[in-house]
Order: structure tokens, then sequence, then C-alpha cells
């Protein structure tokens, strides 16, 4: 390694972003005196969206910081619960997480989610333009200057997922408050408002009714209610505030 070294050593937390090499302890790193800590980072695997602290010798430094020779670096994990200032939790989720989307609007957390890959650039772009924090399992994505905020699902399995994305963030849970298809609020409803959606059976069997106020999807508690009553009262026995 030619040039002048920093000593960077990853929280244990981080070692999935880096590789073998670098997860026994402190590694050298090369800087050039123009890069910032943060790029630095960066270069070597870790998504900033999981950085927390950054200590330069003991002391914390923002991710602008440029480093010289003989820095020692310790790079920490974000802290839980993440606290994202600025505007009300909500998220936005890519074409991979629609499992997830789906749970967390089951729970009332406000979740934006595209069905189809509109590509990297629009979905920075809308996270920035609608302030919502971008989960994805893309590095590069989440590595895009233009994101709001963002953070990296690390597991692919939908219980895993809601459950390390309610333990990260805290979101405020209201279940059965939104569509969990389009995710828009929920209304009740009369039988009759919802009929043309019911079949024969549903309409002998049920009487209560919700109904979409953006889409107008129908929803009551049919085959797969208890399935889904698991899902939230799991989570609130975990993760209510109240």
């Amino acid at each position: 390694m030619n040039g002048p070294e920093i000593h960077v050593e990853f929280a244990p937390e981080l070692h999935l972003f880096v590789p073998q090499a670098r997860r026994a302890g402190a590694a050298p790193a090369a800087v050039d005196g123009v890069s910032t800590l943060g790029h630095v980072v960066e270069s070597l695997g870790v998504p900033l969206t999981e950085v927390g602290a950054l200590l330069v010798d003991g002391r914390e430094v923002p991710v602008s910081y440029l480093p010289s020779a003989g820095d020692r670096v310790t790079v920490r994990p974000v802290e839980r619960p993440q606290r994202v200032p600025g505007a009300p939790l909500r998220f936005l989720l890519d074409v991979h997480l629609g499992t997830l989307a789906r749970r967390l609007r089951l729970l009332g957390v406000d979740t934006a989610y595209e069905s189809t890959d509109i590509g990297d650039p629009a979905l920075a772009a809308r996270s920035a333009a609608e302030r919502r924090v971008l989960l994805s399992r893309d590095r590069g994505l989440l590595r895009r200057r233009e994101l709001w905020a963002g953070a990296y699902v690390y597991s692919t399995r939908p219980d895993d997922q809601l459950r390390d994305t309610l333990d990260r963030f805290r979101p405020g849970l209201r279940p059965w408050t939104r569509c969990t298809a389009c995710n828009g609020l929920l209304r009740e409803a009369t039988k009759d408002e919802v009929a043309d959606q019911l079949a024969h059976g549903t309409q002998r069997t049920y009487d209560v009714f919700a109904q979409c106020r953006e889409c107008g999807r129908a929803y009551w508690k049919g085959a797969h209610h208890e399935q889904l009553e698991a899902i939230v009262e799991r989570a609130l026995a975990e993760f209510s505030r109240g």
C-alpha cells in the first residue's frame, strides 16, 4: 500500500460489509489528503446509513473530517433506537421488500413502496422529496448522495426484517389503520358500501368492514385474520411505546 495510511477498526455489527481481513481489528487504509473520512469508510464497504459515531484517536469527528496519516479510526454502528430528525418518521421501500411494506402498513406505519423497479435515481429522489427513510438491501442505492435518509435491511426473512426495522426506529404503531395495498388510511364502512367487492359467502358471514380512503379496497376479518393478528400482537408486545 503506497502513500499515507490510517488504521480503521469497524465494530462487529458492521463486519457484514467489510472483507474478512478487516474484521480482526484495526487495518490500514490509504488516504490522499482530499477525501473525507466518510468517503474512506464507504470506499471500504460500509454505507454511511449504517455508521454511528466516528472516532479518531478516541475523539468523535464528523464524516467531513479529513483524515491524516497515522490516525486511528473507530467506526461504530448506528445507535438504537435511531432518531430521524426533521420530519415525521415514514419509510420508502424498494421493489424487493413488498412483504415488509405490507407488514409495516398493517401496523399503521406510513410506508411507501414501489412494486416495480423505478431505478435507483428515482428512488433516491423520492426519498428526498418526501423525506422518507429508504429501506433497502442494495448497498449501492444507500450510498447515493441525494438520499434524505436510509437504512440497510440485514435479513432476507420478513419476520426478521420487521423486527429489525421496529427495533432500529421504534415507529409509533397504529394497527389496522392503513391499507396494506396502497398505504392509504382506512375508515369504517357499511356492508352496502363495499358490497361490490364481496363474494356471496362473505356477505352472509361478515358484518364489520373497513375501506381505504384512497383506493377503495375493502377489509374484513377473513380467513387470514388470525395470522395477521399474530403479527400485530407480537409487534405490540415487543415494540409498543405505550
